[in-house]
């Protein structure tokens, strides 16, 4: 199995950064996708960036210009540096990966408990 755990989180003013990291750990065979999902109260858990093997990013529209998502495969790890933070950017994020495990021949997906982001104004 694979555990994924985030960290970074914390208490930001409006216009400042925080970086995001979540470290995959088990045994793990290739991580092809890793994501980061966040959600507020009240609101859907939606998709914030995702890396896929390589350099190919995806970006919500909105957050584009202001996160950068990144990954480390030797570390099993990936990265969301969260510049220009505003207001509505505050929520639980959560670290996702499809990953498979040494022996098997099918990716899974797996889920971090997730770290929270606060933005004051």
């Amino acid at each position: 199995q694979v555990q994924l755990v985030e960290s970074g989180g914390g208490l930001v003013q409006a216009g400042g950064s925080l970086r995001l990291s979540c470290a995959a750990s088990g045994s793990i065979f290739s991580i092809n996708i890793m994501d980061w999902y966040r959600q507020a109260p009240g609101k859907q858990r939606e998709l914030v960036a995702r890396i896929i093997s390589g350099t190919n990013t995806i970006y919500a529209d909105s957050v584009k210009g202001r996160f950068t998502i990144s990954r480390d495969d030797a570390k099993n790890t990936a990265y969301l540096q969260m510049d220009s933070l505003k207001d509505e950017d505050t929520a639980v994020y959560l670290c996702a990966c499809s990953a498979r495990v040494s022996g098997t021949s099918r990716p899974n997906w797996y889920w971090g408990q997730g770290t929270q982001v606060t933005v004051s104004s």
